[in-house]
């Protein structure tokens, strides 16, 4: 990870540790807007005051789903017309307030909603601020400013409970990127993309992985002869285990031949046409038999880490019109939601170091890159193109940047 973005993330969690406040920017594959986001713990009048005259937007409470249990607030449905899944639930003031309305009596609902001790009873129902329930996997989950403010909340060490704002411009208009670098540096607060979240987390979180494999077995396929191991998180026992499949000696001086390959059940099992993972995955272990010696590291990230549910209601998003872009965000999920902290860490303790990677996804060798494992030649894997996922594969290339020299 870039020097430049740890010093900037410690920088903007002492500001917001000081009650300060950032504007947070999401991809411009999302809404590409922003919002004004401090910690619900270090709450000030003040604070509130510049968000409702500044940001202008709606002034909502994100926190875990531990916290909003606990104050019994139930998220309201809002059917399918919510485009990406904001999880608001029935608003509140707090008891201690006057009308509820003023910046000071939102900070006291604020700061209320962040005590540990607060129950349903400290509160009105309905009322001024509007709490948010956040995925869980913050923005690695998705990519919404919900989850930024959760995951801001916890990289800061308080309560996981924040207060957001989106910015609006003057005119009226929704402020987009331009407009929120500018609307920071006149207010002289930091700046920070969803991506760089995003980046920091999982370099962050690769270094506290703990990996352990509880089993190697003999593994004959029809594509050859191969080894499986089976490795388990020790902090999520109950995951499915990651699966190395292996030939020939790995640790051995050059580059190691390998495919990161998210499991795809209705591809690689039932062999979909509706994708190309099927095919992508038996040209790797052809290629590992072919060269003698190889890897594919199988992770348990069906549906691009959306699971296997979503996955199928995104498919049924794409039967009435949709790409599988458009379908994630509809349902409020993250485009691409994959992580390679596991598998860096599996190569690093099978002292893999350098690698020859199967793949026309950059963000793959990039991930790989950022967790200190070399690539040192990416191998496209161009592979099982059909008439049912041509357009599947066109907006992999246009919308997801993937590598697809045969896709127009």
């Amino acid at each position: 990870m870039d020097e430049q973005l740890e010093q900037k993330m410690k920088k903007i969690l002492r500001h917001m540790l000081n009650g300060g406040l950032v504007i947070v920017a999401d991809s411009p594959q999302r809404e590409s807007e922003g919002d004004m986001i401090g910690l619900a713990e270090k709450v000030t009048p003040e604070a509130v005051n510049m968000m409702i005259s500044k940001a202008r937007g709606l002034l909502c409470v994100p926190m875990s789903k531990a916290f909003a249990d606990r104050l019994q607030l139930e998220p309201i449905e809002t059917g399918s017309n919510d485009t990406f899944g904001t999880a608001f639930t029935l608003s509140v003031d707090s008891t201690e307030t006057t009308t509820g309305i003023s910046a000071f009596d939102r900070a006291k609902t604020i700061k209320k909603l962040a005590n540990p001790d607060s129950q349903w009873d400290d509160f009105y129902h309905p009322g001024h601020v509007f709490p948010l329930v956040a995925k869980e996997g913050g923005v690695l989950e998705r990519t919404g400013h919900t989850e930024a403010a959760l995951d801001l909340a916890r990289l800061a060490g308080v309560a996981p409970v924040g207060f957001i704002c989106e910015c609006i411009k003057k005119d009226g208009h929704m402020a987009r990127r331009k407009d929120l670098k500018a609307l920071a540096e006149g207010l002289g607060i930091p700046y920070l993309t969803i991506e760089e979240l995003i980046e920091y987390r999982k370099h962050h979180e690769a270094k506290e992985l703990d990996i352990e494999s509880f089993t190697k077995v003999d593994f004959p396929t029809k594509y050859g002869h191969f080894q499986l191991e089976g490795f388990k998180d020790s902090e999520h026992p109950d995951k499915e285990p990651t699966l190395l499949i292996s030939k020939g000696d790995i640790k051995q001086g050059s580059p190691l031949l390998l495919r990161l390959h998210s499991e795809c059940l209705t591809g690689d099992v039932f062999g979909s046409k509706r994708c190309d993972c099927g095919a992508q995955l038996a040209e790797a272990l052809t290629k590992i038999e072919q060269n003698g010696s190889g890897a594919v590291l199988y992770l348990r990230q069906e549906g691009r880490g959306i699971g296997l549910t979503n996955k199928l209601r995104a498919y049924q998003l794409q039967d009435q019109g949709m790409d599988t872009v458009q379908a994630n965000q509809h349902l409020g999920l993250p485009v691409d939601a994959r992580r390679y902290d596991i598998a860096a860490e599996i190569l690093r303790q099978k002292g893999v170091n350098e690698v020859e990677l199967m793949t026309n996804n950059p963000d793959k060798v990039e991930q790989l890159e950022n967790y200190g494992i070399k690539v040192t030649k990416r191998i496209p894997v161009e592979v099982g193109m059909t008439a049912e996922n041509r357009d599947y594969l066109k907006t992999k290339k246009h919308a997801m940047n993937h590598l697809l020299s045969e896709v127009d």
